[in-house]
């Protein structure tokens, strides 16, 4: 049983190869790497780019695919509904930490694109019960040059302050809407909870794989 994962950048690879290791040992992984889709998405929009996101992920299931994990939250609902034509289970990698960001009165979503903000309220939206939580947005102006650079830390640290600008009264959540910021959680001194996407979501592709096999 092999679980595919769409990553639009190739610094995805080692984190999730890490996170299967200390978790799911014995998962097979197989990493497709299309950082073009991300490029046209944030010019053109996601719909843009879902011929060609429907194309990579009917190759992977071809492929043996038992499951396909998208990396990517700009894109990440366009992958996601694309299972039933395929009859695999493709997740997005934000949704688990979505269903547990909601459960908080206020939300704060960090983004490093703005792309990846219009899917990320919409899967907060599609979580959210009644009352639905305060949902606010902060973008990290500067952080993604670093970032294309092949400077991480400097992207981390970019985000990691931005983080400890948000005001914690009142409470809530910060959410890191892209799966490159998990590590600039261990950066913050924020009261508030940080929750980032990598290991909620591939612990939910793992047991969409067992279950699917």
């Amino acid at each position: 049983m092999t679980l595919a994962l769409l990553h639009t950048s190739p610094v995805h690879v080692p984190v999730f190869d890490g996170l299967r290791d200390r978790h799911h040992p014995g998962l097979d992984l197989k990493h497709l790497v299309a950082e073009e889709l991300l490029v046209r998405a944030r010019a053109d929009g996601p719909e843009a780019v879902a011929d060609a996101v429907r194309d990579v992920l009917a190759e992977a299931v071809a492929d043996g695919a038992t499951a396909v994990l998208c990396t990517c939250s700009t894109i990440g609902g366009i992958a996601e509904r694309n299972a039933a034509a395929l009859g695999v289970p493709v997740l997005r990698v934000d949704r688990p930490m979505a269903a547990e960001a909601v459960r908080a009165r206020k939300v704060v979503v960090v983004a490093a694109v703005e792309s990846t903000l219009a899917p990320t309220l919409e899967l907060l939206r599609d979580e959210s019960g009644d009352p639905a939580p305060s949902v606010t947005t902060l973008l990290v102006d500067g952080a993604w040059a670093p970032f294309l650079a092949g400077d991480h830390d400097g992207y981390l640290d970019a985000v990691a302050a931005a983080v400890d600008r948000v005001d914690p009264a009142g409470g809530g959540v910060v959410v890191l809407a892209q799966a490159s910021m998990a590590d600039a959680a261990e950066r913050t001194t924020t009261p508030l909870p940080v929750l980032s996407s990598p290991r909620l979501g591939l612990a939910a592709a793992a047991s969409a794989v067992r279950g699917h096999g």
